[in-house]
């Protein structure tokens, strides 16, 4: 007998609630994790501290004896590979919105894909708890970005639901608070459609993929027609490609927060397969004896590369384990078996690879990762990727989002248009206004620190991506020139207290340089290698100001994604498990 199922993907902007719903959900029905108080989806470091989805997971609940698989989206542009294979799994989508905010800029991008398709959400106005909510409003403003989207009468005829996933309750009204969630529940149960598979046999699009050290690699998406059984034998591959037979080993179904096994699997369900070696993200498994393979899932293509080179600072070697090339090509050529967005290729010599990805987010998710388990390398400044549309260069470029108090306005929109942007609108919001920008995604790197200098770190930016337009001209990058350490050593205060004048450092007492290693910005546009290493001379008479306090402004600290946006043609960013470095290519 097939068992009842419902497949539903969650599609939330950053902080409007996603974690705690889903919390709700396990919770509601008995799902306990380890420990009662921690977040349950966003279980990866990165997550967690930056507050975003990145890769998509799995959550399985039984209610009402029905089985509803929770697929989690990521919801920035930059992981948009994600985004396509999920929804692929989907019958429907939970669209959670905040009560204030209203639908936010990456979920567009996200639900367009929903939309596109033939997906019918169930629209959540989430935290109608909070002081300033405005539900109604919200309401019109999801029904109106949905008809931008083009979606079609039953799309738009979709189904609220009003709620507080914090206080743990969901209802028809957001004045009339509720005892739990149930509503919320029997809403998927009444609006998502029981799958309805098609005749025929084994058909499976491999979405993801899942390593466990007992069973090897396994292949995890839906079933979209037959059944499978373990011991049974498939054909795994793509109708372009060439596809290879092999035996189920073993099949698991997604339970609760894990997996489990079980026999055997039928249409609408979502399983992991493993028995397979050789396999891609968009591969088909298909039935053993009369295969009849997928389309492979189309992604949009990559707007940003990189240079990833092995380590050759000074410096090398004090903090990762893992240094050589042989190292950093084994675990780019790991990350591009379960990330169909990126592409790497040869970078002109064997310890150098030029990294192709969605955007400066989603390569910075990829270093800080690697970084993380012990790698150490060097990344080149990001460049975009330009393409010949009718005999003329085309570059990408993105819709980008400001939402910004209105004293700042006027500096941001100068910023932008500094670098190549147009205004395309501006909407008022009380005191603040939303701007939204065309502009080439060379455009934005840098900018993000800039825009929130000008506006005292005021303003919300979002950006994705938009199209290809013909290439808009040069645009001026950093100005000032480098600070450059001119011998190896320790810094010390004394030398940078007398060097305070020319300019701003990255560096502080104690820390370690080496020739041509970048320690700040020069008030003028040239270079200066400057002394950084250099003690105070002893002599036996004492000077009257020889006891004066060293007063040394604070270094500026870069995250990842800043230093990237930071470097210059001539330069690479240094990255260790401990430290992130600037420096010339050329070091002398």
């Amino acid at each position: 007998m097939t068992q009842d199922i419902r497949n539903i993907a969650i599609i939330a902007h950053v902080d409007h609630g996603k974690t705690s719903l889903v919390d709700n959900i396990l919770k509601f029905c008995q799902v306990k994790s380890k420990e009662q108080n921690e977040l349950i989806l966003d279980n990866n470091d990165l997550e967690r501290e930056r507050g975003i989805t990145i890769l998509s997971k799995n959550v399985s609940v039984q209610y009402k004896d029905v089985k509803i698989n929770v697929i989690d989206t990521p919801g920035h542009a930059d992981f948009g590979g994600e985004v396509e294979r999920v929804l692929n799994m989907a019958d429907s989508v939970l669209l959670l919105v905040d009560a204030f905010e209203g639908p936010m800029p990456q979920t567009r991008f996200v639900l367009g894909k929903a939309i596109a398709n033939n997906l019918k959400p169930i629209v959540v106005i989430n935290k109608v708890d909070k002081e300033n909510c405005r539900p109604e409003e919200v309401y019109e403003m999801v029904f109106d970005l949905m008809f931008s989207l083009g979606a079609s009468e039953e799309q738009l005829d979709f189904p609220v639901v009003y709620g507080s996933a914090k206080q743990g309750w969901m209802g028809d009204d957001w004045q009339t608070p509720t005892n739990d969630i149930s509503y919320l529940m029997d809403s998927i149960l009444n609006h998502v459609p029981r799958y309805d598979a098609p005749e025929g046999n084994l058909q499976l699009l491999i979405t993801s993929l899942d390593y466990s050290k007992f069973t090897g690699k396994m292949a995890i998406g839906k079933i979209t027609r037959g059944q499978v059984a373990v011991g049974e034998t498939i054909t795994v591959g793509r109708p372009e490609g060439e596809a290879k037979r092999y035996r189920v080993k073993e099949l698991f179904e997604f339970k609760d927060l894990g997996k489990s096994p079980i026999k055997q699997a039928n249409a609408g369900d979502i399983v992991a397969i493993s028995g397979v070696d050789e396999f891609n993200i968009g591969d088909t498994v298909a039935d053993g004896e009369n295969p009849e393979l997928l389309p492979s899932i189309e992604v949009e293509e990559p707007t940003v590369n990189m240079l990833f080179t092995i380590n050759d600072s000074p410096l090398y070697g004090k903090d990762g384990k893992f240094l050589t090339s042989r190292h950093l090509k084994d675990r780019l050529e790991a990350e591009l078996e379960k990330d169909l967005a990126l592409k790497v290729e040869d970078g002109g010599s064997p310890e150098k690879f030029l990294v192709y990805g969605r955007g400066i987010l989603h390569l910075s998710i990829l270093i800080e990762t690697m970084r993380r388990e012990g790698y150490e390398f060097q990344i080149g400044q990001p460049q975009v990727v330009l393409k010949e549309i009718d005999g003329k260069t085309n570059e990408p470029a993105e819709t980008l989002y400001v939402d910004v108090p209105e004293t700042a306005a006027g500096k941001i929109i100068d910023l932008v248009t500094q670098r190549n942007g147009t205004l395309d609108n501006i909407t008022n919001k009380e005191d603040r206004q939303a701007l939204e920008f065309t502009i080439p995604s060379r455009g934005l790197i840098g900018l993000r620190t800039q825009m929130l200098n000008a506006s005292a770190g005021e303003a919300i930016i979002n950006h994705r991506f938009k199209e290809y337009i013909p290439y808009s001209g040069e645009i001026t990058a950093r100005s000032n020139g480098a600070l450059m350490a001119l011998d190896s050593g320790q810094v010390l205060a004394y030398s940078l207290d007398k060097l305070q004048d020319r300019g701003k450092f990255f560096i502080e007492p104690g820390d370690e340089v080496y020739p041509g290693m970048v320690v700040g910005e020069h008030n003028r546009e040239s270079n200066l290698s400057v002394n950084v290493t250099k003690g105070k001379k002893m002599t036996n008479v004492r000077a009257a100001s020889a006891d004066d306090k060293v007063k040394i402004a604070p270094p500026i600290k870069f995250s990842l994604e800043e230093a990237l946006e930071y470097i210059r043609k001539d330069e690479y960013l240094e990255v260790t498990p401990e430290i992130y470095r600037m420096r010339k290519i050329k070091l002398k």
